[in-house]
C-alpha cells in the first residue's frame, strides 16, 4: 500500500489587481511563496512586465524577473534562501540593471551580517549603487496578508543598499 506525498499546492491570489495562481513545490517554503507575491505586487507598478519565475535561458531561473524589448535583464527579483556565490554569480554574469533579494523576518543583526558578508563576496564593481538591494519582510506580514494585495504596505518591510 502506497502513502500519500503531498506534491504541491495552489495559491489563488489578486495581485496588483490581477489574478495569479502561484504554486508551492514540495520541498518549498509558504514564506517563499508568500515573499514572491510580495515582491510582485511592490514591484509591478515599476516593471508593468514583470514575470514570476520564467525561465531565460541562464544557470539560474529567476524568482522575479523582467525583460526588456532586447531581452535584457532589467530586473532580477531572488526571494529566500539564497547563497553568496548565486548573488556574486547574477551580479557579474547576468547584466541585470536592478537585482533585489527579498527576505523574510530576519533580525537587525542578521541583516547586517548578511549585507556585510554579501559584500565581501560581490566586488565593488558588480555593485554599483542602486543595483544590488536587499528587502526584509516583517513576519507579520504573512499574517495580515488577504487573498487580494493592491499594495503592500511599506510597515511591512525595510530595504537596505548592498
Amino acid at each position: 500500500m502506497g502513502s500519500f506525498v503531498k506534491l504541491s499546492e495552489t495559491y489563488h491570489l489578486r495581485l496588483a489587481g490581477e489574478r495569479l495562481t502561484l504554486h508551492k513545490s514540495a520541498g518549498e517554503s509558504y514564506e517563499h511563496v508568500l515573499m514572491k507575491a510580495l515582491g510582485y505586487v511592490m514591484f509591478r507598478p515599476v516593471y508593468p512586465q514583470l514575470e514570476i519565475e520564467r525561465r531565460i535561458g541562464l544557470r539560474y531561473k529567476p524568482d522575479l524577473v523582467v525583460l526588456d524589448h532586447l531581452n535584457q535583464i532589467e530586473f532580477w527579483g531572488e526571494c529566500g534562501a539564497v547563497s553568496f556565490r548565486k548573488i556574486a554569480w547574477l551580479a557579474k554574469h547576468s547584466s541585470a540593471r536592478r537585482i533585489v533579494i527579498f527576505k523574510y523576518a530576519q533580525t537587525p543583526s542578521a541583516l547586517a551580517q548578511w549585507r556585510e558578508s554579501l559584500r565581501a563576496e560581490v566586488e565593488p564593481r558588480y555593485r554599483p549603487a542602486q543595483r544590488l538591494s536587499l528587502i526584509n519582510f516583517e513576519a507579520r506580514a504573512a499574517d495580515e496578508m488577504e487573498k487580494e494585495i493592491k499594495a503592500v504596505p511599506t510597515d511591512w518591510y525595510q530595504t537596505y543598499d548592498i
